[in-house]
């Protein structure tokens, strides 16, 4: 299984209730295609850098996520017909090499 990053922006101004249904579906899709949420943040409201659908701020939230490859591409289309986000971002993280800093 891969590690991903996934990055949700819902319309601003969106309530907490509403926030909680969007994570809860998320949750539930990628246990369905049997992955495994690491992590989970909501970094709240922020300014878009340009509209989205008419929006200028967004409520980003945040996942890591351990998914198999095959099922990448069904968590992103699914996730582009959920009526509530208006962006997504899912990235594939990389692994980091074990470096040893040299201290003088």
């Amino acid at each position: 299984m891969g590690q991903y990053e996934l990055t949700v922006v819902l319309p601003g101004k969106s309530s907490s209730a509403k926030k909680k249904v969007v994570q809860e579906r998320i949750e539930k899709l990628i246990k369905l295609l049997s992955g495994k949420i690491n992590s989970f943040l909501d970094w709240g409201e922020i300014p878009l850098a340009y509209k989205i659908k008419k929006h200028t701020e967004g409520v980003f939230l945040h996942f890591v996520v351990e998914l198999e490859s095959k099922n990448v591409k069904s968590l992103s289309d699914k996730l582009k017909t959920e009526e509530d986000i208006i962006r997504i971002l899912l990235v594939k993280c990389q692994k980091r090499e074990n470096t040893k800093e040299k201290s003088e």
